[in-house]
């Protein structure tokens, strides 16, 4: 009987130090963003830009301006041709091209651009397309929330 009891008791401790008896509910396989922003990639064509953390926020005057980075991890430059938020084209200043491992920040103390268009027409909460137009990537587009001009986002203005 004594043998019973600690062959079902090792075999209990083994599922259960092992995990195997999280089962399908178990809390790593609900991994959640921790972030607002949508982070993407262009991977095809021998490309590789980033697109870490994009979101739009909007100003107190209705006009949305773009938050995030993108990173090119090739060789190659590429630049960025424009971009549209909402369908509206995005009046785009400062740096646009990519060089290899050098960021384009948009927006935060460490910002080389900004990409603001004047009517974002959609309210803080909601998601818009973001369209992304690159010279030899082609383009990319993603659906960003937005966020309203406070807390994080309280300086950024168009």
């Amino acid at each position: 009987m004594r043998r019973v009891l600690t062959t079902l008791l090792i075999a209990t401790l083994t599922v259960s130090l092992s995990g195997c008896g999280a089962g399908l509910n178990a809390s790593t396989r609900h991994i959640k963003q921790v972030t607002d922003g949508i982070d993407t990639a262009i991977t095809t064509d021998g490309n590789n830009i980033k697109v870490v953390n994009l979101l739009v926020v909007e100003t107190a005057e209705g006009a949305g301006v773009l938050v995030g980075t993108l990173v090119n991890s090739m060789d190659q430059e590429d630049a960025l041709l424009g971009l549209a938020i909402n369908g509206q084209v995005a009046t785009v200043t400062g740096t646009n091209s990519l060089d290899k491992n050098i960021p384009v920040i948009f927006e935060g103390p460490s910002a080389n651009a900004k990409a603001v268009v004047p009517v974002l027409g959609a309210k803080a909460g909601q998601s818009v397309q973001v369209t992304m137009f690159f010279a030899r990537a082609g383009q990319v587009t993603v659906q960003a929330i937005i966020r309203d001009q406070r807390d994080t986002y309280a300086g950024i203005t168009a």
